[in-house]
């Protein structure tokens, strides 16, 4: 999700609004119950994150029968819910909601990119459909500010497990696509003080 996360006047929009003002503006912005979340731009660490775990993901699962999108590909949370996350990964074959396909329905991993103002959306209400989504075996929220990945894992429908790194040698294992991530690889290029 990009840098701020601002809600729009009160109006109240129906899914269907939605979809068509998206389309027809080619904007990026989420839909959550009525109301259209605007963004922002992102930053040079948001960017840097976002494409360095595209790499490594994308480098370890060429071959399989899995699709990583990158920040564009919209994601239907709930019916009455839109988002963009950082990075989506199919493991299979996609679904999609209509012809455009331009509406994810069937995630297995989900990674979002957390800064100071997006964190309580994407750790609350965010996070609370990831984990209700059938489809979704893992998530992964990178913090942006500093070295720190929150990493859950789907074991039945309403347990998952749920794991913190913090040092760069720390290697993230994203079972249900066979793939381990270092926080190195994630964090290339990136400088705390």
């Amino acid at each position: 999700m990009s840098e701020k996360i601002l809600t729009q006047a009160e109006k109240i929009y129906t899914a269907e609004d939605y979809l068509k003002f998206e389309r027809r503006d080619a904007g990026k912005q989420e839909y959550s119950n009525g109301k259209v979340l605007n963004s922002t731009g992102s930053s040079r660490r948001h960017n840097l994150i976002g494409s360095n775990t595209t790499i490594a993901i994308g480098s370890r699962v060429r071959g399989h029968k899995c699709e990583v999108y990158v920040n564009d590909m919209r994601v239907k949370l709930a019916p009455h819910n839109y988002c963009y996350p950082d990075v989506v990964v199919v493991n299979g074959e996609p679904n999609f909601e209509g012809k455009e396909l331009d509406i994810l329905l069937n995630p297995t991993v989900i990674v979002e990119i957390m800064s100071h103002s997006t964190l309580y959306h994407d750790k609350t209400e965010k996070l609370d459909r990831y984990l209700a989504m059938e489809s979704v075996r893992e998530i992964l929220l990178i913090k942006e500010e500093d070295m720190r990945a929150e990493h859950y894992h789907k074991q039945t429908a309403n347990q998952w497990t749920y794991k913190i790194y913090t040092n760069r040698e720390d290697v993230i294992s994203i079972e249900s696509i066979n793939c381990k991530v270092s926080l190195s690889e994630v964090y290339a290029q990136i400088k705390f003080e």
